[in-house]
């Protein structure tokens, strides 16, 4: 009977050692709270709370945005929309089968590369279609449609896929396939004809060709609407610059560029028409003439083949602008613009090299 009432006494709360034992750790903890609790609180706790304020350390990219290839190059030949349909205008049907056979013998090229080296199909991201359709503006109207091909095919095939495809090509593809068929085929690449004209045995000289030797001046209205002789994408400037300037505004082209570049024209041009104006064309013609503001918005600010500093973008309009006015002043070729790019694709590594910024903590030798 006793040991019965023992055991209902334990059950209705009487503590036993092993209760105790973990009781004591809580006792503990509850006078370190009321010790704690009246001690007088810091007020610098109020200023910095590590477990608010955590680091979060990643790689690189810390900027993200929703751009991306396809994106961007899709977007570059939305760009070129107003100066195709200007050639398209003026030229008609020649420019339509010029345009149409550089793009898809671009697209096809593409396609057969990846399937000989067995790769991803990048067709659908847009480059090829954008190496096609700047290549077709840089033609005369008059090109064969084989000729036209065979630089699509070149430019795709050795331009671009031969050094890894995009990302890693040195060149803009489109100039080293104009660049090819200028070598192949010199007198097909300066043979040009007049807007609205026949084509058959008509030839006419560009602007640039005129005053290199004629020693004529083409007036303004012309260059910038594009009734003039010359490739199909460098008659138009306007039609050009519109979209050159929504490729600045989508900040899918660094402006820096194509302001040196052309800023550096005008100035040059500027100073040598003020020292001879009898021999020399004043700044804006060499502005608007010939394929500088193609090149200037459309392959100078190639994101693979230019620089990627703020510094270095500079560098390279001063220097691709240096080149056109060298070229067009005392050489013996009516336009440089092809050339000087190329050129300044060269050095784009060392460029980027010598000109980027200095890492958190680094320090010189």
């Amino acid at each position: 009977m006793e040991n019965t009432e023992k055991n209902q006494k334990q059950e209705a709360g009487a503590e036993t050692p092993e209760k105790v034992k973990n009781d004591r750790p809580r006792a503990e903890e509850k006078r370190r709270t009321e010790k704690t609790s009246k001690r007088k609180k810091d007020p610098r706790e109020k200023l910095y709370q590590p477990e608010h304020r955590l680091m979060v350390l990643n790689a690189s990219p810390h900027d993200y945005q929703d751009n991306s290839v396809p994106k961007i190059m899709w977007s570059v030949v939305g760009a070129l929309i107003p100066a195709t349909a200007a050639a398209i205008y003026y030229f008609g049907w020649p420019a339509v089968r010029l345009i149409l056979a550089c793009t898809l013998s671009a697209l096809l090229t593409e396609i057969v590369v990846n399937g000989i080296k067995k790769q991803k199909l990048t067709a659908g991201d847009g480059s090829a279609a954008v190496t096609g359709l700047l290549l077709a503006l840089t033609l005369p109207p008059t090109l064969s449609i084989t000729s036209a091909i065979l630089g699509s095919v070149f430019a795709i095939a050795i331009g671009k896929q031969i050094f890894g495809g995009l990302g890693y090509n040195i060149f803009n593809p489109a100039l080293i396939g104009r660049a090819f068929l200028q070598a192949s085929f010199p007198v097909a690449m300066t043979t040009w004809s007049l807007p609205f004209a026949e084509f058959d045995g008509i030839s006419a000289a560009t602007p640039l060709g005129q005053f290199k030797f004629e020693n004529i001046v083409t007036s303004t209205i012309p260059l910038v609407t594009g009734n003039i002789g010359g490739c199909l994408g460098e008659t138009s400037a306007i039609a050009v610059l519109a979209g050159g300037l929504y490729l600045l505004i989508r900040k899918f082209a660094d402006w820096r560029i194509p302001l040196s570049y052309l800023g550096t024209v005008f100035i040059l041009s500027g100073l040598f028409w003020l020292a001879d104006p009898v021999n020399h064309a004043g700044p804006v013609f060499h502005l608007f003439a010939g394929g500088l503001m193609l090149g200037a918005f459309f392959m100078a600010t190639d994101l693979v083949t230019s620089p990627i500093t703020p510094k270095g973008s500079w560098i390279f309009g001063l220097g691709a602008g240096v080149l056109v006015v060298v070229i067009r002043f005392f050489g013996g070729l009516p336009e440089g613009v092809m050339y000087s790019i190329l050129l300044m694709n060269c050095v784009t590594p060392l460029i980027n090299r010598y000109t980027r910024p200095r890492f958190l903590g680094e320090v010189t030798a």
